[in-house]
């Protein structure tokens, strides 16, 4: 095996484009893959970062044009590109989440690509009630927490139904939940500026709802797994696979975690659920009487109120199953190296 041939040239096999390697999760991904000894090229709206040995294709994933030339000659495709949730912008989410993705489906055919992953959500099944253990079975939400997801299950119907073994075109979706982890631009910095503003006293609930959170080298290893399983598997091809810590932690005991982590104050009072709710409730029907006049985006949602008070964990035995998934960093972990990246956030005592 060792030849000099292997050396010099990289089987196709392991050559892959990571679409969105420029962020949080790609970042991670590119890391991940040239540790296993992949080739790799990145295709992104910007260059996040510089590494020798990683060839940046830079511009617009709904052109063809753009893409075309990241795609060409390699086997699979990681598909992790996403508009920030928190951007609240709804033409934006449409053209990269659904545009974005049928444009790489078909330059993936076009440039002959065999594997395409895709980075999905578990959301795309969460409708602000309770779900315990779920499983990829569940329908897709009717009712959507918001936009941003709304336009996530389009993006992963459009992406597992494109799934084709008879053309040697076969596409998965990942579905993490909660990811966190070194570098990560929203959970973490998002918190800390909330606290500082001393908006973190509160809890949503008796506390007690369980929550997946999923460390970012987890979330990186499942597409992995995916990828690989995939070319032994056809099988596994237009199916989704609920990626998670597989530690389900009470949602206000995670966040505690991280901000007592950091020196800052634990949220110590209990809003009960119900009130809460009907507080945002009302915040929403008020900000839809004045928004003729003047127009807000309260960040206190009644979707936003049920993310913080129900129970959202999933199954990952599908996972395990067909492609030998296990977390590779514990949550304990996975806390501890987060906290200790975000050093620089801290409060000083």
């Amino acid at each position: 095996q060792g030849t000099a041939t292997h050396t010099c040239d990289p089987s196709p096999a392991k050559k892959c484009t990571v679409i969105g390697g420029s962020g949080f999760l790609g970042q991670h991904m590119v890391e991940q893959l040239l540790a296993r000894g992949y080739t790799v090229n990145v295709f992104d709206i910007r260059q996040g970062f510089d590494n020798p040995r990683v060839q940046f294709f830079v511009g617009d994933l709904c052109s063809q044009q753009d893409l075309y030339p990241a795609l060409k000659g390699v086997s699979t495709v990681f598909h992790c590109a996403s508009p920030p949730p928190s951007s609240n912008n709804k033409e934006l989410f449409y053209r990269v989440n659904f545009i974005g993705t049928k444009n790489v489906i078909e330059t993936c055919k076009e440039a002959g690509v065999q594997k395409l992953i895709l980075t999905s959500s578990a959301s795309v099944i969460f409708e602000g009630i309770d779900i315990k253990n779920g499983t990829e079975d569940l329908p897709y939400a009717m009712k959507p927490i918001d936009y941003y997801t709304e336009t996530k299950i389009l993006q992963e119907r459009v992406v597992l139904d494109a799934n084709d073994p008879e053309k040697n075109f076969l596409t998965t979706a990942i579905r993490p939940h909660g990811i966190f982890g070194p570098r990560d631009p929203q959970l973490v910095p998002i918190l800390i500026e909330a606290a500082k503003k001393g908006k973190m006293k509160f809890m949503i609930g008796n506390g007690e709802n369980l929550v997946d959170f999923t460390f970012v080298e987890n979330v990186v290893h499942g597409h992995i797994l995916a990828a690989e399983h995939l070319s032994q598997d056809a099988t596994l091809g237009g199916k989704a696979f609920h990626i998670t810590n597989d530690e389900p932690i009470p949602f206000w005991a995670f966040l505690s975690r991280i901000l007592t982590g950091l020196n800052y104050d634990a949220p110590k009072y209990h809003i009960p659920y119900w009130v809460a709710y009907y507080l945002a409730l009302l915040l929403s029907l008020l900000v839809m009487v004045i928004s003729p006049v003047i127009h807000i985006q309260p960040t206190f949602t009644p979707m936003r109120v049920a993310l913080a008070g129900t129970f959202h964990y999933y199954s990952c035995e599908r996972a395990k199953k067909a492609m030998g998934y296990r977390p590779l960093v514990t949550m304990d972990d996975a806390v501890e190296r987060t906290v200790q990246s975000f050093h620089h956030l801290r409060k000083v005592k």
